[in-house]
């Protein structure tokens, strides 16, 4: 039966309001920001990025069961942690985010390797989250190379244990405790037959931190276990499970490398790095004080410092005055307060600090301001 006019200019009306929510819908799809979807990755090795500049990793190796990582828009979380492995021996796994290479996987834009030697400072971010129903470590990775490899195994990995769940030990055994970053240590050395391994295991749960990598770095350089031209390769972010592990997560990641003793970024230190430290000490039985000077020598202004250098053997600090320190025996960093920051040209600072010494004494061997070497007054 043919329609009626009135029935064909209603159909007509129908189709013309269609029609105009269509492309209303179009145009909003179009112009509206779609949320991104988070990724799940259940193969043992796969990977997926996150902020255009971090790979997230599954890196199940230890294992056959299965497990499961789900990466969102600022870090990632374990969705499925089947099976488990003896607690006294190496764990399954390690879902993990990372800055820089690692086995031939460079994360996008990074600019890793790169020299120590060169690096001004390294500020990183992490913030976890913690299950108590599993056996695990938090750990933060650092990786150190004589060569700037991309690929492999490399020579020295530190490893900042921010929580451990369960009977379970890092490699080798304590060799002592140390401040690094403002907060004690216990430290732990050790080979895995493949590496050797420093361990910073922090006494309580720390479920969040922003800190310097370096400093981490200069430890292992002034134990001997790294060089000022090695290179650092990564630095990565997530948990060693033994047992279970489901519901860990890395809620956030952050890492930066800034090289040259300059920065984009404001607050960390930049500037004409060209110096002069004079180091005058006092010391008796047991004890000593040091005055540190720095005069900026170079031509430009230096807005925000720091100052590294390595305690001789047997010497530890007690209190210091007009920096902070990072670091007490072994690799140290100071860095200046509020109102000693600017360095303007042939401008300078000066703090001091007191310590215990064993032994002969003797001065520290060289400085570097942001990551440059100094000259010694």
């Amino acid at each position: 039966m043919r329609p009626s006019p009135h029935h064909a200019r209603r159909a007509r009306g129908l189709l013309g309001a269609l029609l105009t929510s269509l492309v209303s819908l179009a145009a909003l799809l179009t112009t509206a920001p779609v949320a991104q979807a988070d990724t799940t990755i259940c193969q043992p090795f796969g990977t997926t990025t996150i902020q255009g500049r971090y790979v997230v990793q599954n890196n199940r190796w230890g294992t056959s069961a299965t497990q499961c990582i789900t990466a969102t828009d600022s870090g990632f979380r374990v969705t499925q942690a089947d099976g488990s492995v003896p607690t006294n021996g190496a764990p399954k796994s390690y879902p993990s985010v990372y800055n820089g290479c690692h086995y031939t996987n460079c994360s996008p834009g990074t600019n890793l390797p790169a020299q120590l030697s060169t690096i001004s400072s390294a500020p990183s971010g992490i913030s976890y989250g913690f299950v108590n129903d599993a056996a695990y470590n938090a750990s933060y990775d650092i990786w150190l190379d004589p060569t700037p490899r991309t690929d492999g195994v490399n020579r020295t990995e530190i490893m900042i244990w921010f929580n451990k769940v369960g009977s379970i030990q890092p490699i080798g055994s304590p060799v002592g405790n140390a401040t690094v970053g403002g907060r004690d240590w216990q430290v732990w050395s050790g080979n895995n037959g493949g590496n050797d391994v420093l361990s910073f295991v922090a006494p309580s749960a720390i479920s969040s931190w922003n800190f310097d990598v370096m400093d981490f770095a200069r430890q292992a350089v002034s134990r001997g276990l790294a060089q000022n031209n090695w290179y650092l390769t990564s630095v990565q972010a997530g948990f060693e499970p033994w047992q279970n592990g489901a519901g860990l997560a890395v809620n956030s990641f952050s890492s930066t490398v800034n090289k040259g003793g300059s920065s984009g970024d404001p607050g960390t230190p930049g500037g004409s790095t060209a110096c002069k430290v004079a180091y005058a000490a006092s010391a008796w039985q047991g004890g000593f004080t040091a005055d540190v000077t720095i005069t900026n020598t170079g031509t430009s202004a230096v807005s925000g410092w720091k100052l590294g250098f390595t305690l001789p053997s047997g010497q530890q600090i007690t209190s210091a005055w007009n920096a902070n320190l990072s670091g007490s025996s072994g690799a140290v960093t100071a860095s200046n307060v509020s109102h000693n920051g600017q360095l303007t040209a042939g401008g300078q600072a000066t703090f001091g600090f007191q310590g215990t010494s064993s032994g002969t004494f003797t001065k520290p061997s060289g400085f570097n301001l942001n990551g440059t070497a100094c000259t010694i007054a």
